[in-house]
This record gives C-alpha cells, structure tokens and sequence, in this order.
C-alpha cells in the first residue's frame, strides 16, 4: 500500500520493530474491575442454554453456505472540508476518511474465525485500501481483533486499543501502540479519539478476563463518530450523548441470539433505542451479515431494523450500506 505524505498519521518504516508500547494509567490496582460506567458480562451461560445445538443449527449448515458479496475495487470520493467518508468493509470493519487521514476499525478480513465460517466476502481487497494513517481495535475478541489483518495494514503507524490489550498487536508492525482507558482520549493533529465503555466482556481467552473493551468517540475534522465495538443495550448511551456530539452512530444489531444465552449484544429495536439515546443525527448499522454467531437468520437483523425504525418515523436516518461501497456524510 503506498503511503500519502501529506496526511496528519503518516509515518516511514523507520519504527521499532514491536511497537513502543503507552499503557493506560490504570487507577485500580486490580485491572479486573471495570470502571467509567462500562459493565462486564460474566461468562456463566444461561440456564436452558443446552437446549438447542448450535453445531447442527448453525455451524455445520453455515459450511456448505456459499459465500456471498463482491468485492470490487472501491470508488474512494473526493471529499470537501467537514465531510466524512465512511466505507464498509464487513461485520465491525469500517474505513473512516476525511480530506486528510484514514483511519481503520476492528479491521477483519478474516475468512474464518476458528471454525466459524465467513457467510459474506469483505467489501473490498486489503490491496485496495488507501495509505492508512491509524487503527483502532476495540477489543480482543476474534471477530474484532484479527491479528493476521492487522499485520497486513500495519505500515509503521499508532495503534489504539482498550488498556490491557496492546500486548496482543505488538511485533505486527505498528510504530506505537496506545492503550486507553474509559473516557480517555488519544489527540494527534487536531484529531481526538476517545474509549467510552459499553457493556461487553474482553476476554480473548478464558484467562485473560482482565483485558478491557469498549467503543470509541472519534473526531476529526470538525466531525464525530461513534463506533460503539461490541455491546449490549445500556444506560452508558445517554451518557456517552451528553459527553459529545455525535453525527454518525455505527451499532451493531446482530448476535442477540447467541448460544451462550447472555446477554453480549444489542437486538435491533435495542440498536434503534441506543441511537436514540446517543443523539445522533445518522445510525449505520453494523456487525450482522458477515459471521453466524448466534442462532437468528442472516437477513433477520436488518429486516427487524428496518421495520423498527418505519414505525419510529426515523428510517430516514437510518443509512444501510453495502460492503465496499463508500458513502459521504
């Protein structure tokens, strides 16, 4: 990927080979608790969990689903001061641009998480993307902290992550890593990106609970995105409304039917609640489509979406965007 020079993020190859690593300044001695207003799932499943199977209803008929989707190179948009170009890669992946950085969330080209298998191509080739000048990963989950990927678009630039996660992206290429922690901010060049909590879990294995997880408040060029990672409905929303302006909401409505039986993610009316509750002015959905991870139909999310937010009077505000196929806000 060739790298643009005029750009706020950009850096040469001249880094250290893993990453110099800025931790969060945790205020707890114990990193286990979770503080900021986020709330962690425990991982005790519910209790009529064993009574469907998951292998024989979901991940056995998900491997002889034919992938879908095209990928094509992308039309990137000239755009103007004050504009926002939003790409959607898949699942939690998005491409952020403005006239002068881009930036790149939970990227995941990943065509199989372990044993689950990708249903849909990712919008677009990881040798189409622009020279991108910061990533953000949300958490530690597979699904959203792909380490394959991030080695691919590492190219000497910073990294974000929730505190007690930049273990995991060290040595892949990144030039700096930078742990945050609820409601503190990252700020190069004007820009300002911004952990807020949610009500998930980080674990990327059973051992590691200790690892944070949240959403980021990004702004950047007189604009505010909201990328909320992975959450179930809280009461962080009005919250995190009050702290910022948001203009453009991405909120997952996918994986509320898990087969854990927790509650991990949001449904879509809970989805349409939290945009709600944010204040933004547009939502974009998200983190449905791409991977079976729960046992409701692939195309069960938008639908109720869709027919939620008709009967709210705001489909208007509601953009559903195509993989690979950028919009301008």
């Amino acid at each position: 990927m060739p790298f643009h020079v005029d750009t706020p993020f950009s850096k040469t190859r001249a880094a250290a080979p893993r990453g110099l690593l800025k931790k969060a300044a945790r205020k707890q001695s114990d990193a286990r608790k979770i503080a900021g207003g986020a709330k962690k799932v425990g991982l005790k499943p519910a209790g009529d969990w064993h009574k469907r199977n998951f292998l024989t209803k979901v991940l056995i008929p998900s491997l002889f689903t034919r992938r879908s989707g095209k990928k094509a190179a992308p039309l990137f948009p000239k755009l103007k001061p004050g504009e926002i170009g939003l790409t959607w890669i898949g699942h939690a992946s998005f491409l952020i641009q403005t006239p002068k950085a881009n930036l790149l969330v939970d990227p995941n080209w990943a065509k199989w998480l372990k044993v689950v298998k990708r249903i849909r191509h990712p919008g677009l080739e990881i040798r189409d993307l622009p020279a991108i000048d910061l990533v953000l990963v949300t958490h530690a989950h597979f699904d959203h902290l792909d380490r394959r990927t991030l080695r691919r678009v590492a190219e000497g630039q910073p990294i974000i992550v929730p505190f007690e996660v930049g273990s995991l992206v060290r040595g892949l290429g990144f030039q700096s890593i930078h742990e945050l922690d609820y409601w503190k901010s990252f700020k190069r060049r004007g820009a300002r990106i911004t952990l807020t909590p949610c009500h998930h879990w980080g674990a990327r294995f059973l051992h590691d609970s200790h690892r944070g997880f949240g959403g980021y408040v990004v702004e950047l060029g007189g604009r505010t995105i909201y990328h909320c990672g992975d959450t179930a409905f809280f009461d962080g929303f009005k919250e995190i409304g009050k702290r910022f302006k948001i203009d453009i909401a991405l909120l997952p409505i996918g994986a509320y039917d898990p087969p854990s039986g927790r509650e991990v993610h949001m449904n879509p009316e809970e989805a349409l609640q939290a945009f709600l509750d944010l204040g933004a002015q547009r939502m974009v959905p998200m983190h449905y489509g791409s991977f079976r991870l729960s046992y409701e139909p692939p195309e069960e999310p938008l639908q109720r979406l869709l027919a939620a937010a008709r009967k709210l009077g705001i489909e208007d505000r509601v953009a559903v965007m195509t993989e690979g196929t950028p919009l301008v806000f």
